[in-house]
């Protein structure tokens, strides 16, 4: 199967599907691996590095989407890149279309197969493809937080870290999932004083257990609402595995807390979950609402390309081979969860087509 790689064009996004190891590995196996010119490079790998690992480069994307039969991307196609899809093709990559109706159309118009690397589920329950983003997106999100609470970024001059004699900082993270523990986590390491929320005892446990300076509580409106008046950061990490974020922020409580603080909402993908967020860019990473910065970058990895490609990669190109090497990908185990179009029928939760 001829494999397809492009260079992202979403803002700022640096990261590419796989490194220059993974597609040897592909090509070892069989597989014929095409990829545009300059894919790479932002994450550390140039073309040299591809061409050494047997792939053929070509010289811009529409080259690429000519030929490839599968497409293996980073972030769901831009605008102009649906255009360049044609019927039959099968595309993988993050997509979110939970969020995103009319980019879920558009592919269904266009006739293609596409599988989403956030709903991809393996036999023990669990969103592989996930996973290393989601522990990247929680780490950055407190390095950001840090950053917006200074001054010189419109904060309330807070400091995150813990230093002796001063106050620590008070954090609230919302959803105890793998995104919402890496923040809890290194948020705690710092020393600041985290409050976590969630639905399930078991994540209570597991969090509480982590770090000292973390607390988990059950999701209960009136705590919550308290908690966040108080918080100088306040992180939304809800996921809900293929569908939208509920939003269990109203605008009331962003209200209620100091001017000042922080909201980061890295549930954005899938629409956040806080009512007063929007999606936000790494050229244009955060707004003052209601006295408070918001801050919801759709692609928060993509700022660390070189970790965020490797990450990836390597959990990413077994399944790129089963994808390649099947005769019928549907018979594949963990296809049913990662498909979200097929061959111009939406395949989501509540949609029919």
């Amino acid at each position: 199967m001829r494999i397809g790689i492009v260079r992202e064009c979403k803002n700022q996004e640096g990261r590419v599907a796989l490194t220059p190891w993974a597609v040897a590995e592909l090509m070892r196996m069989g597989q014929d691996v095409l990829i545009e010119a300059g894919a790479g490079v932002a994450a550390g790998f140039g073309d040299v590095a591809y061409q050494n690992a047997g792939a053929r480069i070509c010289r811009d994307a529409v080259a690429v989407y000519a030929e490839a039969e599968l497409l293996v991307k980073v972030k769901e196609p831009q605008a102009h890149e649906v255009g360049l899809l044609r019927p039959g093709q099968l595309l993988f990559c993050y997509l979110h279309l939970a969020a995103e109706p009319v980019l879920a159309q558009a592919l269904a118009d266009r006739g293609v197969s596409a599988l989403a690397f956030e709903t991809l589920m393996d036999e023990q329950g669990q969103l592989p493809l996930l996973v290393p983003m989601s522990r990247i997106a929680g780490a950055l999100s407190i390095q950001l937080g840090a950053q917006l609470l200074c001054r010189s970024s419109g904060g309330k001059g807070q400091l995150l870290t813990a230093i002796a004699g001063i106050p620590p900082a008070q954090v609230v993270v919302l959803g105890g999932g793998v995104a919402g523990t890496q923040a809890a986590l290194n948020a705690a390491r710092l020393g600041a004083r985290v409050l976590v929320f969630d639905r399930k005892n078991s994540v209570w446990e597991r969090l509480s257990a982590l770090h000292p300076c973390i607390s988990a509580l059950p999701a209960e409106q009136e705590p919550m609402r308290q908690a966040i008046a108080q918080a100088d950061l306040l992180i939304g990490a809800v996921l809900i595995p293929g569908n939208k974020a509920p939003k269990i922020v109203p605008r009331r409580w962003i209200e209620a807390m100091q001017p000042g603080s922080v909201v980061i909402d890295i549930a954005i993908d899938q629409g956040g979950c806080i009512e007063t967020i929007r999606p936000t860019s790494h050229s244009e990473p955060y707004y003052l609402e209601a006295g408070v910065l918001h801050s919801a970058i759709t692609n928060l990895p993509g700022v660390v390309p070189r970790s965020s490609t490797e990450a990836l990669s390597s959990v990413l190109w077994p399944y790129v081979l089963e994808l390649a090497k099947a005769h019928d990908w549907h018979s594949l185990s963990w296809a049913k969860s990662a498909l979200n179009v097929d061959s111009g029928r939406i395949c989501l939760p509540g949609w029919s087509n």
